[in-house]
């Protein structure tokens, strides 16, 4: 058996053992993924189908699981904890595990990374013209990288030939897009006050902000702003600028007093 391909020593010691000490995952870790976007198993992705919209996900290890941060603003604005499913639990799952391994497949092997990515947006592109669809791509699933720095000439490429759309929500507010019909951001809202110079700029430069609310019901306005409910699908390009995108917590985020969730009551 080929040995770990992967340098695992910035990972945290418990998630580094799991892997050495286990078949499985020393076998995972010795090689690389063999793909990088899925699609069809989002319970919310796939209510874009109706709108003849299919969407591929690219989902990564969030925060600091890498042993690197993948969400530069998760600490500040007090969303790493209800959006981690690590948080408070012991060993990885197999699903943060393959997470993990293509988060250090991107950061070690970044011409192959790129490479996959590339064949992974033609073959998803092809897929969704075949069943006259658009295709779709959210590069952070569970991440915050600047892919504009890094894919660019992918997501043109792709834009030009099938007429892909590429989406995500950020929580950096300062990230310049060239072509936004290319790839298009949503501005992930937390209400914690060492946050808010970031939601300020977001506000200052028109962005659709995503809101998470505690409950199912939420304002008609916010920040002085139209809500919409964003529940009912998952394709924000599709949605206008400048308005609320009203989102209902979910899992750890149900309880949370951080600030990043917003209470109706």
């Amino acid at each position: 058996m080929v040995g770990i391909i992967y340098d695992l020593s910035k990972l945290p010691e418990a998630t580094r053992k799991q892997i050495t000490e286990s078949r499985k995952y020393t076998a995972w870790f010795s090689k690389f993924p063999d793909k990088l976007f899925a699609s069809g198993g989002d319970a919310k992705t796939v209510l874009g189908e109706p709108f003849a919209v299919k969407t591929f996900i690219m989902y990564g290890a969030p925060a600091m699981s890498s042993g690197v941060n993948m969400c530069p603003m998760a600490r500040l604005a007090k969303c790493e904890a209800p959006c981690l499913n690590t948080a408070g639990r012991g060993a990885m799952t197999n699903v943060e595990m393959a997470r993990l391994r293509k988060t250090l497949y991107w950061q070690q092997y970044p011409q192959e990374f790129k490479e996959m990515f590339a064949r992974d947006v033609e073959r998803g592109c092809k897929q969704a013209r075949k069943l006259g669809m658009v295709p779709a791509f959210r590069p952070n699933g569970t991440t915050d990288t600047r892919w504009e720095l890094y894919v660019w000439d992918i997501m043109v490429s792709a834009h030009k030939e099938y007429g892909a759309r590429f989406y995500d929500y950020t929580k950096l507010a300062n990230r310049v897009i060239p072509n936004p019909k290319v790839y298009d951001l949503t501005f992930s809202y937390s209400g914690v006050k060492a946050f808010q110079p970031q939601v300020k700029l977001a506000i200052e430069k028109g962005m659709r902000l995503a809101v998470v609310f505690d409950g199912k019901h939420y304002p008609k306005r916010f920040l002085g702003k139209r809500t919409i409910n964003g529940s009912t699908t998952d394709i924000r390009f599709r949605d206008k600028q400048n308005v609320i995108v009203a989102l209902c917590a979910k899992g750890k985020a149900k309880h949370d007093k951080s600030g990043f969730v917003v209470a109706t009551h």
